[in-house]
């Protein structure tokens, strides 16, 4: 798994060992920065022709629709919840797609998006968000604008709450 809001779900299960957990959300944030860095290196012509920064950003993080904050983090509690107690309910054993086991979740994503996209744009992964936002921050991105760190906390929180949630009511509902 890609999302350390998932990585954090099936810690919470005993599906991932504690000591283990720093490991592999390390390694999703690297992951991130490493791919916000080669959409930067593939775009770098269109940065220098693009003059809105708000554009520039939104490359490399989410923004929301509206600001506020209770609701943009209402909506990626809800969306990342979704996702982990989907994927926790999934399980390649039952779906038997072989090499196609990560369709259903991808299926999942895209519904997600679909119905919670709008509010925040959907990180469902604090990795996803956060790391590139960072990249943003530290590349030599012509006319860019602030990384919106007063925003940053949401798509982390969120998604980390989601996960822990969904866990949670895992334990609680199937285990």
């Amino acid at each position: 798994h890609l999302n350390p809001a998932v990585t954090l779900a099936f810690a919470l299960i005993d599906k991932v060992q504690i000591p283990d957990l720093s490991l592999y959300i390390t390694g999703q944030f690297c992951g991130a920065m490493s791919g916000a860095t080669l959409v930067w290196l593939l775009y770098r012509p269109h940065f220098a022709e693009t003059s809105n920064a708000d554009l520039k950003l939104a490359v490399f993080c989410n923004a929301p629709a509206i600001r506020n904050s209770a609701n943009n983090i209402i909506a990626e509690v809800i969306g990342t919840f979704a996702l982990v107690f989907c994927a926790l309910c999934i399980s390649p054993a039952a779906t038997k797609l072989g090499s196609m086991d990560a369709l259903p979740v991808a299926f999942l994503v895209l519904g997600i998006g679909l119905c919670l996209g709008g509010p925040t744009g959907y990180a469902i992964n604090p990795a996803r968000d956060f790391g590139p936002r960072i990249m943003h921050f530290l590349l030599p991105i012509p006319g860019k604008r602030d990384s919106d760190w007063s925003y940053s906390w949401i798509p982390v929180a969120g998604p980390l709450a989601g996960g822990a949630l969904a866990a949670l009511c895992y334990q609680w509902l199937v285990i």
